[in-house]
């Protein structure tokens, strides 16, 4: 569907004073991407490509090439797509671009190599909840995870959705099971808070971040 489409028209209407975060497959004329909206009774306040994609997903989406925030009622905000967390750069260029607000939906699931009994026990539902509570702290900003429940064929998805907050501690959290994270807080005042004394992004030192020539070549 296309991002000023019917369908995302609809879910404008639907949202009304709320701001809500959802996932769809976009079509840009022929080239279809793995996205998330933003939308609220306004219409679209946001959209983002996932730009990460592992595992041959290239095979069937395009890839996005940018992460922007963008302003919204409850705060300004970013959004990502699943493995797009896995790299600091993205929450990291949210961040700079001034998000207080983190989004990231997923489709996350346990580990299909060494799968636990107990999927609460997983290592992959570990490095979900790991790399959630890391993109908060280190960026000092609100962090909303979604994922996905349940299974499908022999993928167990490790839920957990989950609110953190700027020092990178868990609010709500659903655990392994379907259900909403719900937390109530100020988004400017939690920020004030977090960063009035360690100021993560305002003591960055950009100039020391170099590195070598041909370093991350395949």
């Amino acid at each position: 569907m296309a991002a000023d489409g019917p369908q995302i028209r609809r879910l404008a209407a639907l949202a009304g004073e709320m701001v809500v975060v959802a996932g769809y497959c976009e079509a840009d004329g022929d080239t279809r991407y793995n996205s998330v909206v933003c939308v609220n009774g306004d219409g679209v306040l946001g959209n983002h490509r996932k730009v990460h994609q592992p595992l041959r997903e290239d095979a069937s989406y395009s890839s996005g090439d940018r992460f922007r925030a963008f302003d919204t009622p409850v705060g300004r905000l970013g959004m990502m797509i699943c493995y797009d967390k896995a790299f600091p750069e993205s929450a990291r260029a949210l961040a700079l671009d001034g998000a207080q607000i983190g989004v990231c939906v997923s489709a996350w699931p346990g580990s299909r190599t060494s799968p636990a009994a107990d999927l609460a026990e997983d290592r992959w539902k570990r490095r979900f909840d790991l790399f959630d509570r890391a993109r908060a702290l280190e960026n000092q900003i609100v962090w909303l995870s979604a994922n996905q429940s349940g299974s499908f064929g022999s993928l167990r998805f490790v839920g957990s959705a989950k609110v953190v907050d700027p020092g990178g501690e868990v609010l709500a959290d659903t655990g392994v099971t379907a259900g909403m994270a719900v937390a109530d807080l100020d988004v400017a005042e939690v920020l004030r808070t977090a960063r009035r004394s360690m100021a993560h992004l305002r003591d960055r030192r950009p100039e020391a971040y170099t590195y070598p020539a041909g370093a991350f070549s395949a």
